[in-house]
């Protein structure tokens, strides 16, 4: 991995911090805004969660890019990268919900997120190809990077972690409660507004 790229795939958790802030400081919400935008979060967190219950806790690897297994089950049968999906997803929606600067603060965003996860998928995608080979670039090729195809991609028999949703669960707590703070407190602010 390069050292830009590492730098980014570490600091990945830091990012959305200072659109947070903005989006508290400058929030505008409306009760539409607060269902629309929770709606588009929520959303974001099913990818999160379906991706997470399969690839487990490796999924908050900060140090170097790793995978244990090629996982092409759950929502990786229809998408490589569900949790960056998830993650543009919510962020996306508490934009929405705080309604700051919008629509401005929001495209800016997506479009800082996108590029940060451009960045990340290609050094991951490289790691996958030097680990698994053919299998990781048959399944590149089937599968969208972040928008899901509804046509599941057949696994070919590679082994596959199982299915478990309270695994997916304690490794989505933090973000959980971090989705959960950030939204009550837009809600607090629109109800004291």
């Amino acid at each position: 991995m390069n050292n830009f790229a590492l730098k980014v795939f570490k600091n990945r958790s830091y990012s959305p911090i200072p659109f947070l802030i903005l989006m508290l400081v400058f929030q505008q919400a409306t009760p539409a805004s607060l269902i629309a935008g929770f709606a588009v979060a929520l959303l974001g967190e099913f990818f999160r969660f379906w991706g997470v219950a399969y690839a487990g806790s490796e999924t908050r690897r900060t140090g170097e890019v790793g995978a244990t297994y090629l996982v092409v089950s759950g929502a990786f049968a229809h998408l490589r990268n569900p949790l960056y999906l998830g993650n543009m997803l919510m962020y996306l929606g508490i934009g929405i919900m705080s309604y700051s600067l919008f629509p401005y603060l929001q495209i800016i965003a997506l479009a800082f997120f996108m590029w940060q996860y451009y960045v990340i998928i290609n050094e991951e995608e490289g790691f996958l190809v030097q680990k698994y080979g053919k299998a990781y670039e048959e399944y590149r090729a089937a599968v969208p990077k972040l928008i899901p195809s509804l046509k599941a991609y057949p696994n070919p028999g590679i082994e596959q972690p199982s299915f478990n949703p309270k695994a997916g669960l304690k490794s989505e707590m933090r973000t959980l409660q971090a989705f959960a703070f950030i939204i009550l407190i837009v809600i607090v602010r629109y109800a004291l507004s």
